[in-house]
């Protein structure tokens, strides 16, 4: 058997995702707003009530906001601008704690500060139940 690369030997291939391309409408909806920042950006908070400007814009209203300060850690200061996980940008245990929010605030959707890839929207709209939005995706 010739070995190719990341395929999974003995199982069956992973069924693709098909991404859902209807938009997500926030007019009328509740919103929870995550932030992820690397310990050198101070304007975080300029920049979350920015995000929360713009959703209300929408229509829509903020029933919450989680922000995740990446610090110094292991890896250095080299590695604070990097995500904690390419699955999901933030922690493991802020995702639990980011839909454990979602949850006990009933909100519609989810919107991101930083711009998430569109693995990244997936694995997160699976692990909070409701849509994922980065907020490059909003338009006013």
């Amino acid at each position: 058997m010739k070995w190719h690369g990341r395929q999974r030997r003995g199982r069956a291939p992973r069924p693709k995702r098909r991404r859902d391309s209807s938009p997500v409408t926030l007019s009328g909806g509740d919103v929870l707003l995550v932030g992820f920042f690397s310990a050198r950006q101070r304007r975080h908070a300029i920049l979350m009530a920015e995000l929360a400007e713009a959703v209300t814009a929408l229509g829509a209203r903020v029933v919450g906001c989680v922000v995740q300060r990446r610090g110094v850690s292991d890896g250095g200061v080299k590695a604070m601008d990097r995500p904690y996980s390419s699955r999901t940008l933030v922690s493991a245990g802020k995702a639990r704690e980011i839909a454990l929010a979602r949850e006990q605030s009933g909100a519609d959707a989810v919107v991101f500060l930083p711009p998430l890839t569109d693995h990244q929207r997936d694995v997160l709209a699976e692990l909070v139940g409701c849509p994922v939005i980065s907020s490059t995706d909003l338009r006013v």
